[in-house]
């Protein structure tokens, strides 16, 4: 099922490059030498995952507010109101727009 994936690039079942994971990997921190073949492929499935539920709310947002595009206020909305997503809380909150804020009832449907 694995075979061809360590090879780089997008092969086998991931649609992030490990190959790029890897190299992130690396650049993580001074005492960084080796990596295991299995760490970029977890690496690669969790950042999946996160993607999957982040956008998943996000289009909840866009959707209680009538619209069927998904926009950067719709992102962050999604961040503030969900529990799970607070280690993004800063890094949205960083950003120069005001996000939309969320009534209690739109908050509570959020979460599963």
């Amino acid at each position: 099922m694995y075979s061809g994936i360590l090879a780089g690039g997008r092969t086998g079942p991931h649609s992030l490059p490990l190959a790029r994971i890897k190299k992130i990997m690396k650049k993580s921190g001074d005492n960084v030498n080796m990596i295991s073949c299995e760490a970029p492929i977890v690496f690669s499935k969790a950042c999946e995952l996160l993607i999957e539920e982040l956008t998943r709310r996000s289009w909840m947002v866009a959707m209680q507010r009538k619209r069927r595009t998904l926009h950067k206020e719709d992102v962050v909305s999604a961040v503030i109101a969900t529990d799970i997503f607070d280690f993004l809380v800063n890094l949205v909150s960083a950003d120069s727009t005001t996000p939309i804020d969320l009534t209690p009832v739109e908050r509570e449907k959020l979460e599963f």
